[in-house]
């Protein structure tokens, strides 16, 4: 059997500003990304079909440099095109017009016959539709973070320990959005599941460490090292199995898996630095610091 071996960090060579910078860092990097991206876009991320609207089309895959010819048979550019092997299929999605016009979707299909190419399903979501949907999907997010802090807050009813499980989880949260806009993932209800996800992996491991420093004996160095044999190999193995499903699936063509890995990969190796660099910085401020205060 394989073990895990979770080095000794000495944490007294560093200070809470040194330990809590990296992560800092990456979190107000993560949200330029994420400002940036709503002003050139008008959205935080790269919003799916399912919450703008618009059109899927699955052309068949005759071997006939099927790519090539979709790039030149439509009037606009599609917004998406991905092939998909083990079904010979190529999946084209375009957004829905500015100006809301009728029958869009029976001028791709009829595009697409001129141009010989073979249609085997046609989808469309209506942009109020889309709309309705990506309302639904931020109010189930808000939701289950606001749920999960209140959780926290009053499973510790302290102000620091709690807030730091939150901020943690809120850089874990933020950091693999901005990894989507740059890597090319689209925001669709498959990854909005990997987000939700995500905010139970980070809550788990904050929890485990700040149980084992407020709520069990032992000196506050070995309490963090407790946890941490059990937290990081945990999040490890869990890193391990989303970097082979993002494989496997990228082997198979299975996009939504591909993409689900690699955004549980992203948030867990974030929840790593988050957990163990600035949840323990707060935890130590408030038990050397902020409790003689």
């Amino acid at each position: 059997m394989v073990s895990i071996e979770v080095p000794e960090v000495n944490y007294t060579d560093y200070s809470n500003r040194q330990l809590a910078a990296v992560p800092l860092a990456f979190l107000v990097l993560a949200l330029a990304i994420l400002g940036g991206w709503f002003v050139a876009t008008g959205a935080p991320a790269n919003l799916g079909l399912e919450f703008t609207g618009g059109v899927e089309l699955r052309i068949a895959d005759d071997g006939d440099d099927v790519e090539q010819q979709i790039q030149t048979a439509f009037d606009r550019e599609p917004d998406t095109v991905q092939t998909i092997p083990n079904d010979d299929v190529v999946v084209v999605t375009f957004q829905a017009p500015d100006d809301g016009r009728e029958g869009f979707a029976d001028d791709l299909q009829n595009q697409a016959d001129s141009a010989g190419l073979t249609t085997t399903a046609v989808d469309q979501v209506s942009a109020s539709f889309a709309s309705d949907t990506a309302r639904t999907a931020l109010f189930g997010v808000a939701l289950a973070f606001l749920g999960m802090s209140v959780l926290v807050f009053a499973l510790f009813r302290t102000f620091v320990p709690s807030l730091a499980v939150v901020a943690s989880a809120f850089s874990d949260l933020v950091i693999p959005i901005a990894a989507m806009n740059l890597l090319g993932i689209q925001m669709t209800l498959g990854t909005i599941a990997a987000l939700l996800m995500i905010i139970g992996y980070s809550v788990d491991s904050d929890i485990l460490l700040n149980d084992s420093v407020l709520r069990r004996t032992g000196e506050f160095y070995e309490s963090v090292s407790r946890a941490m044999r059990t937290g990081v190999t945990m999040t490890l193995t869990s890193i391990a199995a989303m970097v082979v499903m993002a494989i496997v699936a990228s082997l198979f063509g299975i996009g939504l898996l591909r993409d689900i890995g690699i955004i549980l990969s992203v948030g867990l190796c974030a929840d790593l630095m988050n957990t163990y660099l600035l949840n323990v910085s707060l935890l130590r401020w408030y038990k050397f610091e902020g409790v003689n205060r």
